[in-house]
């Protein structure tokens, strides 16, 4: 009886340190606008190219106004775990303010599975840009990578019109193995 018991204690300790740590790794994100706001607000929506079944060159918003926010990038990797090198690339838009903002956007090469990064060729861009979006206007992250010229930017969906500045590099933007 003893040895049982201590069994179901050394259990439940065990699940409750599991579920303490699940808990404490959920990353919270504080939300670009509150649930409340009235003001004017525009879209700005992430994109990529779907290389393959498993490579895709994403483009995305990073942070806000210095604050983070959820991107393609990360919304891919959430719904692509478990699925081997399956990638399911996923939509990502956010609402953000009609007033001027900062933005840094990334460009970069992404792979369904992290060992194929390790062993394949990722290319990186990324910088800030200042715009002053319009109200219900949509706006989308652009990019181009490549081995001799890689660049980000943001366009106003409806007509293509680059706002801000092209964060460009000319020559190769290809990452070392320990930055990938």
């Amino acid at each position: 009886m003893k040895v049982r018991n201590a069994i179901a204690g050394g259990v439940r300790a065990c699940v409750m340190l599991a579920v303490a740590a699940t808990l404490t790794a959920c990353a919270t994100r504080t939300p670009l606008l509150p649930d409340n706001y009235a003001g004017p607000t525009a879209v700005l929506k992430d994109s990529a190219d779907m290389l393959s079944m498993s490579k895709a060159d994403m483009y995305y918003a990073a942070n806000i106004n210095a604050v983070d926010v959820d991107n393609v990038r990360f919304a891919t990797r959430r719904a692509s775990e478990g699925r081997g090198a399956l990638m399911l690339l996923q939509k990502v838009e956010r609402r953000i303010p009609a007033t001027p903002v900062k933005v840094e956007i990334v460009a970069r090469t992404a792979y369904a599975m992290p060992i194929m990064a390790m062993t394949g060729t990722v290319y990186q861009v990324k910088g800030k840009v200042e715009f002053t979006p319009e109200r219900d206007k949509s706006y989308v992250v652009r990019g181009k990578l490549g081995p001799s010229y890689s660049a980000v930017w943001i366009e106003e969906e409806a007509g293509g019109t680059m706002v801000g500045e092209k964060i460009e590099v000319n020559g190769s933007a290809e990452l070392g193995f320990l930055d990938k």
